[in-house]
Protein backbone atom coordinates (compact mmCIF):
# COMPACT_ATOMS: atom_id res chain seq x y z
CA UNK A 1 0.00 0.00 0.00
CA UNK A 2 1.59 3.28 -0.88
CA UNK A 3 1.86 6.38 1.38
CA UNK A 4 -1.68 7.99 1.33
CA UNK A 5 -3.42 5.31 -0.34
CA UNK A 6 -6.69 3.90 1.59
CA UNK A 7 -6.31 0.01 2.72
CA UNK A 8 -8.43 -2.14 0.49
CA UNK A 9 -11.93 -3.94 1.64
CA UNK A 10 -13.34 -6.62 -0.23
CA UNK A 11 -17.03 -6.63 -0.36
CA UNK A 12 -19.20 -8.51 -2.53
CA UNK A 13 -21.11 -6.05 -4.29
CA UNK A 14 -22.98 -2.21 -3.81
CA UNK A 15 -26.42 -2.84 -3.64
CA UNK A 16 -28.70 -5.37 -5.69
CA UNK A 17 -30.23 -8.09 -4.05
CA UNK A 18 -26.76 -9.24 -1.52
CA UNK A 19 -24.66 -6.36 -2.08
CA UNK A 20 -23.87 -3.93 0.76
CA UNK A 21 -26.64 -0.96 0.74
CA UNK A 22 -25.43 2.14 -1.05
CA UNK A 23 -25.55 4.45 1.98
CA UNK A 24 -22.95 1.92 4.20
CA UNK A 25 -21.25 1.39 0.77
CA UNK A 26 -20.37 5.54 0.54
CA UNK A 27 -19.65 5.42 4.68
CA UNK A 28 -16.64 2.26 3.83
CA UNK A 29 -15.59 4.56 0.59
CA UNK A 30 -14.75 7.25 3.59
CA UNK A 31 -11.93 4.72 4.84
CA UNK A 32 -11.75 2.18 2.46
CA UNK A 33 -10.77 1.60 -0.92
CA UNK A 34 -14.00 -1.03 -1.82
CA UNK A 35 -12.97 -3.84 -4.60
CA UNK A 36 -15.88 -5.80 -5.52
CA UNK A 37 -15.93 -9.75 -5.72
CA UNK A 38 -16.48 -9.19 -9.53
CA UNK A 39 -13.20 -6.90 -9.40
CA UNK A 40 -11.17 -9.22 -7.29
CA UNK A 41 -12.14 -11.87 -9.63
CA UNK A 42 -11.56 -10.44 -12.63
CA UNK A 43 -7.75 -9.73 -11.48
CA UNK A 44 -6.95 -12.14 -8.65
CA UNK A 45 -3.22 -11.86 -8.82
CA UNK A 46 -3.13 -7.97 -8.45
CA UNK A 47 -6.25 -7.00 -6.20
CA UNK A 48 -5.27 -10.37 -3.62
CA UNK A 49 -1.74 -8.17 -2.83
CA UNK A 50 -3.91 -5.02 -2.45
CA UNK A 51 -6.91 -6.64 -0.62
CA UNK A 52 -6.24 -6.34 3.63
CA UNK A 53 -9.60 -6.60 5.27
CA UNK A 54 -13.36 -8.33 3.70
CA UNK A 55 -16.15 -6.61 5.09
CA UNK A 56 -19.00 -9.60 5.27
CA UNK A 57 -22.54 -8.08 4.61
CA UNK A 58 -25.71 -10.35 5.34
CA UNK A 59 -23.31 -13.43 5.42
CA UNK A 60 -21.68 -12.60 2.27
CA UNK A 61 -18.94 -12.82 0.92
CA UNK A 62 -18.60 -16.22 1.94
CA UNK A 63 -15.29 -16.81 4.02
CA UNK A 64 -14.07 -20.31 2.87
CA UNK A 65 -9.92 -21.59 3.09
CA UNK A 66 -9.82 -20.97 -0.60
CA UNK A 67 -10.53 -17.24 -0.11
CA UNK A 68 -8.40 -16.57 2.34
CA UNK A 69 -5.34 -18.78 0.59
CA UNK A 70 -5.68 -16.07 -2.04
CA UNK A 71 -5.68 -13.12 0.72
CA UNK A 72 -2.19 -13.17 1.58
CA UNK A 73 -2.34 -9.94 2.74
CA UNK A 74 -5.46 -10.03 4.85
CA UNK A 75 -5.33 -8.92 8.52
CA UNK A 76 -9.00 -8.67 9.45
CA UNK A 77 -12.21 -9.55 8.96
CA UNK A 78 -15.30 -7.46 9.70
CA UNK A 79 -19.05 -8.83 9.82
CA UNK A 80 -21.65 -6.85 9.72
CA UNK A 81 -24.35 -8.22 11.88
CA UNK A 82 -23.68 -9.46 15.73
CA UNK A 83 -23.28 -12.87 15.39
CA UNK A 84 -20.40 -14.72 13.83
CA UNK A 85 -21.89 -18.18 13.43
CA UNK A 86 -21.18 -18.53 10.20
CA UNK A 87 -17.78 -18.01 10.07
CA UNK A 88 -15.18 -20.91 11.01
CA UNK A 89 -13.34 -19.17 13.34
CA UNK A 90 -10.99 -21.55 14.08
CA UNK A 91 -10.08 -21.98 10.41
CA UNK A 92 -9.84 -18.14 10.27
CA UNK A 93 -7.74 -17.50 12.45
CA UNK A 94 -5.18 -19.66 11.63
CA UNK A 95 -4.57 -17.76 8.90
CA UNK A 96 -3.79 -15.08 11.64
CA UNK A 97 -6.84 -13.16 10.66
CA UNK A 98 -8.80 -11.23 13.02
CA UNK A 99 -12.73 -11.14 12.99
CA UNK A 100 -14.93 -8.37 14.07
CA UNK A 101 -18.74 -8.12 14.88
CA UNK A 102 -21.28 -5.26 15.90
CA UNK A 103 -21.95 -7.05 19.05
CA UNK A 104 -24.19 -3.93 20.21
CA UNK A 105 -25.66 -2.59 17.23
CA UNK A 106 -29.46 -4.26 17.72
CA UNK A 107 -29.37 -4.24 21.49
CA UNK A 108 -32.09 -2.08 21.81
CA UNK A 109 -34.29 -2.73 19.08
CA UNK A 110 -33.89 -6.55 20.38
CA UNK A 111 -35.47 -5.48 23.28
CA UNK A 112 -38.28 -3.43 21.88
CA UNK A 113 -39.71 -6.04 19.82
CA UNK A 114 -38.99 -8.56 22.69
CA UNK A 115 -41.24 -6.16 24.90
CA UNK A 116 -43.78 -5.90 21.97
CA UNK A 117 -44.15 -9.46 21.71
CA UNK A 118 -44.86 -9.74 25.58
CA UNK A 119 -47.56 -7.23 25.75
CA UNK A 120 -49.04 -8.27 22.67
CA UNK A 121 -49.18 -11.59 24.36
CA UNK A 122 -50.21 -10.32 27.25
CA UNK A 123 -53.21 -8.34 26.14
CA UNK A 124 -53.95 -10.90 23.44
CA UNK A 125 -53.60 -8.02 20.49
CA UNK A 126 -53.17 -10.26 17.90
CA UNK A 127 -57.01 -11.52 18.45
CA UNK A 128 -57.79 -8.09 19.06
CA UNK A 129 -57.00 -7.28 15.67
CA UNK A 130 -58.78 -10.23 14.55
CA UNK A 131 -61.68 -9.36 16.06
CA UNK A 132 -61.07 -5.54 14.66
CA UNK A 133 -60.60 -6.84 10.95
CA UNK A 134 -63.05 -9.57 10.79
CA UNK A 135 -66.07 -8.48 13.12
CA UNK A 136 -66.91 -10.54 16.41
CA UNK A 137 -68.31 -13.56 14.72
CA UNK A 138 -65.71 -14.49 12.47
CA UNK A 139 -62.58 -14.70 15.88
CA UNK A 140 -60.49 -17.45 14.78
CA UNK A 141 -63.68 -18.96 12.69
CA UNK A 142 -65.36 -19.65 15.69
CA UNK A 143 -68.62 -18.04 16.19
CA UNK A 144 -68.51 -15.12 18.96
CA UNK A 145 -71.55 -15.05 21.02
CA UNK A 146 -70.86 -11.97 22.99
CA UNK A 147 -73.02 -9.82 20.65
CA UNK A 148 -75.21 -9.98 17.65
CA UNK A 149 -73.56 -6.72 15.49
CA UNK A 150 -70.42 -6.87 13.16
CA UNK A 151 -69.28 -3.42 14.36
CA UNK A 152 -67.46 -2.64 17.34
CA UNK A 153 -69.11 0.66 18.74
CA UNK A 154 -70.33 -1.20 21.92
CA UNK A 155 -67.52 -2.88 22.58
CA UNK A 156 -64.98 -1.94 24.87
CA UNK A 157 -61.05 -3.43 24.32
CA UNK A 158 -58.85 -2.96 27.66
CA UNK A 159 -57.21 -4.09 30.43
Amino acid sequence: MAEGELPAVLILDVGGTHGVLEDLAALLKKHFHLITMKEFLGNKEEMSKKIQSVFVFECRPTIDRELLESLPNLKVIGNSGVGVDHLDLKMISSFGVKVTNTPHAVADPTADIGMALMLASARRLVEGNALNFLGPRYLFGIPHYCCDRDDLSELVFGM
